[in-house]
């Protein structure tokens, strides 16, 4: 039968969970720009997939996956520098960088699929 939305894409629903992830950590973080631009990211990952999925054509969508694996990586990147800067702990970046790690391997497997 195939994928029909965008929605029964398993790698979009973890982007999504990614997300609520995200956002609950970073809601009470005091430096805003920081918060703001960390959840903006991983919003992007899924709102990529979606985007893309609905396109004309796969080289439209694998465009669009390539941005949300960028996307990935940016919020990955920042979840490095939230240890650093210590607006997390070492556990929840590690599992955070686990799921982001996970998202990004699904990711090239999808645009793999569609060369």
């Amino acid at each position: 039968m195939g994928v029909q939305r965008f929605e029964d894409l398993k790698v979009w629903q973890k982007a999504q969970d990614f997300s609520v992830i995200i956002y609950a950590n970073f809601k009470n973080n005091k430096d805003f720009s920081f918060s703001d631009q960390i959840k903006r990211a991983s919003v992007s990952i899924s709102n990529n997939i979606a985007e893309g999925f609905d396109r004309s054509s796969n080289l439209d969508f694998k465009r669009f996956l390539c941005i949300s694996l960028a996307s990935n990586s940016e919020t990955r990147s920042m979840l490095y520098l939230a240890v650093r800067l210590k607006f997390i702990s070492d556990e929840i970046a590690e599992d955070l960088i686990e799921k982001s790690s996970e998202i990004a391997k699904m990711l090239s497997g999808l645009i793999k699929s569609l060369k």
